[in-house]
């Protein structure tokens, strides 16, 4: 027979204390599993950050969205018992859940788009600050009259287990996070937890919709939000016949050298649901032979090779972004040398698209799409 449950949280606590004094001894080891924004620029040291993006526009779909989500929960308890497969084993969710914890980045969205609101998600530090709320998410929730998300701390390196036992979930979904095997057991003591189903920060945005979905036992009204989605993109390219064919690369100037993201990052292989293409150049000059590898870095001196017919740059603030198109060594790219740029600035931006989300790709997309159509102009 299981334990009380007020005795399992407190051996929660206990063996998370622990695990965090190991740390103390390994810290750098562990800060390379910990949980971070995954639209966080990896030229500033977020490596684990895998994959690692008009807001009347988007408002309104959402709002579709929720309402097509709030009518599949009459059939939502009919769904259970539904067993999750993922990196650490199986989950199984006898009933369904009434408190739900999303731990980092994409199934808080992917829960309220099937008509579900978290009680408690991640703090996003690196896209709105402390106590910040995500856009679209703020917009979702005040547009259907529901409370906000209590925000989770996230200091990268565990997520913060007495902040989670308060919320008293009975279900946790971290489909797209970077928690360890460890991490994964302290959290299932305290409600059954659903992971990633191969590696940390590495589940392409379309599963960790589907995944949420069928934890929550809303499995048909997930297929409708990616459905959804894709006539959004079908609507885009289809309004946009110059971006057919084109190629493009992604890059984020690190100051003496350039992150260029591959086509197994989203932001990237979202651009092709628009019609465009990765330039071949992108993966002609990648070096690395992991098979995650989501990005890399280039150097000055190789940027004359970059070849493309448009580049996407991201840039935190306005500054950097005025920066990049007068920079003489960025200049060696081709069509920057062009002026064929399109450029997403704010963290708010390039998060919204990196990856997207069932609720962000409408947020930060239409704006997106005009600046390419401009560069191509």
């Amino acid at each position: 027979m299981r334990a009380p449950r007020s005795t399992r949280l407190a051996a929660v606590l206990v063996t998370a204390a622990l695990a965090l004094t190991a740390c103390g001894t390994d810290g750098a080891d562990d800060a390379t599993t910990g949980d971070t924004d995954p639209a966080a620029n990896p030229a500033d040291g977020d490596d684990e950050a895998g994959d690692p993006t008009a807001h009347d526009d988007g408002a309104a779909t959402d709002a579709d969205g929720a309402d097509a989500g709030d009518a599949a929960g009459d059939d939502a308890a009919a769904s259970f018992p539904v067993e999750i497969e993922h990196a650490f084993g199986s989950t199984e969710i006898t009933e369904e859940p009434a408190r739900v914890v999303t731990w980092g980045w994409g199934s808080t969205e992917a829960a309220i788009a099937v008509g579900v609101y978290p009680v408690a998600m991640t703090e996003q530090v690196w896209t709105v600050g402390e106590g910040g709320q995500l856009p679209w998410i703020e917009e979702a929730v005040e547009d259907a009259g529901e409370e906000s998300p209590t925000l989770l701390t996230d200091d990268f390196t565990a997520p913060p287990y007495e902040e989670i036992i308060a919320q008293e979930p009975d279900l946790i979904v971290a489909a797209y996070s970077g928690i360890t095997e460890e991490q994964y057991e302290l959290l299932s003591e305290i409600a059954p937890t659903v992971a990633y189903p191969e590696g940390p920060w590495a589940t392409p945005w379309r599963d960790v919709i589907d995944i949420t979905a069928r934890a929550l036992g809303r499995e048909e009204a997930g297929q409708q939000v990616l459905a959804d989605i894709d006539a959004f993109f079908s609507e885009q390219a289809e309004a946009h016949p110059e971006f057919a064919g084109q190629t493009v690369a992604n890059v984020w100037d690190g100051d003496g050298q350039m992150s260029v993201y591959t086509s197994l990052d989203p932001r990237a292989a979202m651009l092709t649901e628009l019609g465009f293409e990765i330039a071949p150049a992108v993966d002609e000059l990648d070096t690395d032979t992991t098979e995650t590898n989501f990005y890399y870095d280039l150097s000055y001196e190789q940027l004359d090779r970059l070849e493309s017919d448009v580049v996407v740059s991201y840039h935190s603030t306005p500054d950097e972004a005025d920066a990049f198109l007068t920079k003489a060594d960025v200049q060696a790219i081709p069509a920057v040398a062009e002026g064929n740029v399109a450029q997403v600035v704010g963290n708010e931006y390039v998060s919204s698209v990196s990856p997207p989300t069932a609720l962000s790709v409408y947020w930060g997309m239409p704006d997106l799409i005009e600046s390419l159509s401009a560069a191509l102009d």
